[in-house]
């Protein structure tokens, strides 16, 4: 589902779920949206996600962000260089073993767990099993022309046109540790979208390759990736020219709660497979993890839906009532203890709360990959603290390695912020905490203009930032 890539069936990903390269600067440190998260001091060791109740529905899954397996340090701290500023932090020891996580969300952010997933041999040979054959004794009724000649918008008719444009990856890594999720054709030229965490373990030096709804199979390449954003691009190689039919994009700004919903996938390795619901919620700030013990995170300012979403989905689309893709599916919420990270050899499945990278940003991050290979995130260039929430994002005193906390000459110094100042807003949408902050950046391109609400000594204030921008996740 939601990018949630069926689990790899050896751990094929390291890092979360989607393997998803560190957002670091040159001092191997992500630079969030420029809101570099703070290092915590020794006294407070683990992240805001330290009791986050939603896993990334990613390949394996492991523990929540934040959660046991979390980093020693927060998502980012100043650090790196450039026009971004310092860089975060991204690494992390490896989870202790897994035990029960208190469900539940931490402010406004969720801890999602990718959806990707281990290829569902034996679910598919299950069902194969009871398609037994025999004499039967019922009747078959006549055809029904209402139902044999359904109507354009109805779900069996955005079905039938999009599941040919839908392909399941399947992801190998060097080693030989592989996983599987949901693709679509993007353009006429060869490129597949999908999510970064479901080709991240191939990307270097494995092997990639996608299914398309009729058997047909074909070798695929990386041409672009972006951790930060879990969005990622393919190549097929030796596709027929002319042959391949895009997916038409829809506008996920107009989307709104109470549209219904189509998304497609191959959940537990069950390719071809369509669920519906509804978007139940717009701009969700959601942290993806696969708890894999790097610490890397990916954030977004998801569409919510409530159509079923498992290991598998990742990186597929999600669709209007039109058929227009409005979302990639990535990312899920996960009850209580028995899914998601942490949950031991099972995996976080469906409850009805699935994340989806609105399609709006994921062509313009799908766009840029395609052109230089390579992501560009806006930021403000300020570090913020990654633990504290419900008040705002609060500017934290001192990046990582005492670098200044507002990066000299950058968005936010240009702009008058200050270290302890608190974002409480960033133009209409209220702030809550450092990744809900990242995530609405990351909506932006750089050199937007942005209204940022902030308080200081118990006044608050309006100032307009332009934002800056950094290359690359490293």
């Amino acid at each position: 589902m939601t990018g949630p890539s069926s689990a790899p069936a050896a751990a094929p990903m390291a890092a979360p779920a989607h393997q998803t390269p560190a957002h670091q600067t040159p001092a191997q440190q992500t630079p969030a949206p420029q809101v570099h998260p703070q290092q915590q001091p020794q006294a407070h060791p683990h992240p805001m996600y330290a009791e986050a109740g939603a896993g990334a529905a990613g390949q394996g899954g492991g523990g929540w962000y934040g959660g046991g397996g979390a980093p020693q340090q927060p998502y980012g701290g100043a650090g790196g260089a450039g026009p971004v500023g310092p860089g975060m932090a991204w690494g992390a020891p490896p989870p202790p073993p897994a035990r029960k996580r208190s469900g539940g969300i931490v402010a406004a952010v969720l801890a999602a767990a990718l959806v990707a997933g281990g290829v569902g041999g034996g679910i598919g040979y299950w069902a194969a099993d009871r398609n037994e054959t025999g004499d039967s004794t019922t009747v078959s009724a006549s055809g029904d022309p209402k139902v044999e000649s359904r109507s354009p918008g109805s779900v069996a008719a955005i079905a039938s046109k999009a599941l040919p444009s839908v392909v399941t990856i399947e992801a190998q890594s060097s080693s030989g540790e592989g996983g599987t999720g949901t693709g679509f054709v993007y353009d006429k030229e060869g490129h597949i979208l999908t999510n970064n965490h479901v080709v991240a373990s191939a990307a270097e030096g494995g092997k990639l390759r996608a299914t398309f709804s009729n058997g047909k199979k074909y070798d695929a390449e990386v041409i672009g990736r972006a951790q930060g954003y879990d969005v990622a691009v393919l190549k097929l190689k030796d596709a027929p020219a002319g042959t391949l039919k895009p997916l038409p994009l829809g506008d996920s700004e107009r989307a709104a709660v109470g549209d219904a919903t189509v998304a497609i996938g191959a959940p537990f390795g069950l390719s071809g497979t369509v669920t519906t619901g509804i978007v139940s919620a717009k701009k969700r700030p959601v942290a993806s993890s696969d708890g894999g013990g790097s610490g890397n995170a990916s954030y977004m300012s998801a569409l919510q839906t409530d159509a079923s979403i498992n290991p598998g989905n990742s990186g597929g689309p999600l669709l209007n009532a039109q058929g227009a893709v409005i979302g990639i599916n990535s990312a899920i919420q996960s009850a209580g203890s028995g899914g998601g990270f942490g949950g031991g050899q099972q995996q976080s499945g469906s409850i009805g709360l699935g994340f989806a990278i609105p399609i709006n940003q994921a062509k313009n991050v799908a766009d840029t990959l395609i052109k230089t290979g390579k992501p560009v995130y806006p930021v403000i260039a300020a570090t913020v603290n990654m633990k504290d929430t419900g008040a705002g994002a609060k500017i934290a005193p001192t990046g990582a390695k005492n670098t200044p906390a507002v990066t000299p000459d950058g968005p936010a110094d240009k702009a008058g912020l200050k270290p302890g100042d608190v974002i409480t807003k960033l133009d209409d949408t209220t702030i809550d905490s450092g990744p809900t902050l990242i995530s609405e950046i990351w909506t932006h391109k750089p050199g937007d203009k942005v209204q940022l609400t902030y308080t200081r000594d118990g006044k608050s204030s309006t100032v307009e930032i332009t934002l800056g921008e950094r290359d690359g996740d490293n």
